[in-house]
């Protein structure tokens, strides 16, 4: 039977490098399922693969969108289902990794068929949110949907500005599209899942935070400073660097501490995420063996 592997778990818990021993020893490539790796210009501050890791095995979704492009969940379900059609066609096994919780749940589950947003609408929501704010949009998509309204994260101005996009787009409400129904598909699916005690995954990723202020992450933050009203870079790792830039925070060890505060509210919310999906095999990163073993019984 063919099988997708998904190995997924929390930021900074280890899976890329353990993707490449199982990449190895199934010899097929690794499907990033990571929202942000797909941009260009940003490795540092994404936590991408390295050179050497790129090197070792063939990685599909790492760094091929500008910043500037739109992308969605929904395009990321298309893309990969036909990436793993192709794997299929020569191997029983793909594998799919990373911890962004919509791109997984695209693939595993399925998207509703949400129509596709011209780019005369996003650019006037988005010119809505950078004149008026977000309490502005939040405001609007209560009046087109207030069923979505109450449901939605509303301190995440890209989940709000997708619905009022699609709203306006349709003319119909975004909640009115969603049909919640999971999609069957013609493989079998294990999920893999790395986590360890809060203790030691908050020191990882305290210390994957330093490595990265080390390795150049503040140039990269600045390099791509101009852009910051693009949805790309809403996200944790460049907002701090961001509001630092701008005087909101006072010191550069201030936007540090931020960042590893926000990393680390951001793995528990990933944690609470797969922790509502029973299918999931939980392990821990040192536990490289007894993974291998678990991987042996779908042979």
């Amino acid at each position: 039977m063919k099988t997708l592997l998904v190995l997924l778990g929390p930021t900074g818990v280890g899976k890329t490098a353990l993707s490449i021993t199982i990449a190895k020893y199934l010899g097929c490539p690794v499907i990033s399922a990571d929202s942000r790796q797909i941009y260009k210009g940003i490795p540092i501050v994404t936590a991408a693969p390295t050179q050497q890791q790129l090197n070792e095995v063939r990685h599909f979704f790492i760094a091929v969108k500008e910043i500037t492009d739109y992308y969605s969940a929904g395009q990321y379900e298309l893309d990969a289902l036909e990436v793993i059609e192709e794997q299929f066609r020569h191997s029983d096994f793909a594998l799919m990794v990373g911890g962004s919780m919509m791109y997984i749940d695209a693939v595993c589950c399925g998207m509703d068929d949400v129509p596709r947003v011209d780019d005369e609408t996003r650019r006037t929501v988005n010119e809505m949110y950078e004149t008026k704010g977000l309490d502005y949009i939040t405001s609007m998509l209560r009046l087109l949907d207030p069923i979505w309204y109450n449901k939605v994260d509303l301190r995440n101005p890209k989940r709000v500005m997708h619905a009022l996009e699609v709203c306006l787009f349709s003319g119909k409400p975004y909640s009115s599209i969603l049909s919640g129904n999971k999609k069957e598909r013609p493989f079998r699916i294990v999920k893999i899942g790395l986590n360890l005690d809060r203790e030691p995954l908050y020191s990882r990723i305290n210390n994957r935070v330093d490595e990265m202020v080390a390795s150049g992450m503040e140039d990269e933050a600045r390099s791509v400073y101009h852009l910051k009203h693009l949805n790309a870079l809403n996200t944790v790792g460049l907002k701090e660097w961001f509001d630092y830039f701008d005087g909101k925070t006072a010191t550069k060890d201030e936007a540090i501490s931020l960042i590893k505060r926000n990393t680390r509210h951001y793995a528990k919310k990933q944690l609470t995420w797969f922790g509502r999906d029973d299918s999931i095999n939980w392990f821990s990163p040192s536990d490289k063996a007894k993974v291998l073993d678990y991987i042996k019984t779908f042979h």
